[in-house]
């Protein structure tokens, strides 16, 4: 098993997963990798709850906050508190949201394309359906576990 986790190391370095900022040629924004998570969490969920989002990203509640309301005095979410439970608050992304993340998407579209265009279609289709079914799997692995689902991480 170590020659896996040491091809999971090199893959999450060379892919950029670790970069602390994204980069100006990104979207010239300089959001953080954990920023951009919680855009694409906000975008893909519709209008989901800090809770979820940060549930859904395993990050505890308090730097969850302080990422969103960074985001949300950049004008890039926005929070709305539910009317049935005034503790909860919904996020939305805001058209200055969008913008970035459709920038970030454009970005990250064009370096997979560059990867993937130096393999074959049935290896692209491979990766592809590798990746979903390691996903899947890492899901069936940490269920019934502390872990925050989907990870196998000792830290987050």
């Amino acid at each position: 098993m170590e020659s896996v986790r040491e091809q999971l190391q090199i893959f999450t370095r060379r892919f950029g997963l670790l970069n602390a900022s994204c980069c100006d040629e990104c979207c010239g924004e300089q959001v953080s990798m954990a920023q951009s998570y919680i855009l694409f969490e906000v975008r893909r969920s519709e209008s989901p709850s800090m809770q979820q989002v940060a549930e859904e990203l395993g990050m505890d509640v308090t730097t969850f906050s302080r990422q969103a309301k960074g985001l949300e005095a950049r004008g890039l979410v926005s929070r709305r508190v539910s009317a049935d439970d005034r503790r909860v608050m919904f996020l939305g992304l805001t058209d200055d949201g969008r913008k970035v993340l459709e920038k970030i998407d454009g970005y990250m579209a064009a370096r997979l394309e560059e990867v993937f265009g130096r393999m074959s279609s049935f290896e692209r289709e491979t990766v592809v359906r590798s990746l979903g079914l390691l996903n899947e799997a890492l899901i069936e692995a940490s269920q019934g576990t502390a872990n925050q689902k989907g990870t196998i991480a000792c830290c987050k």
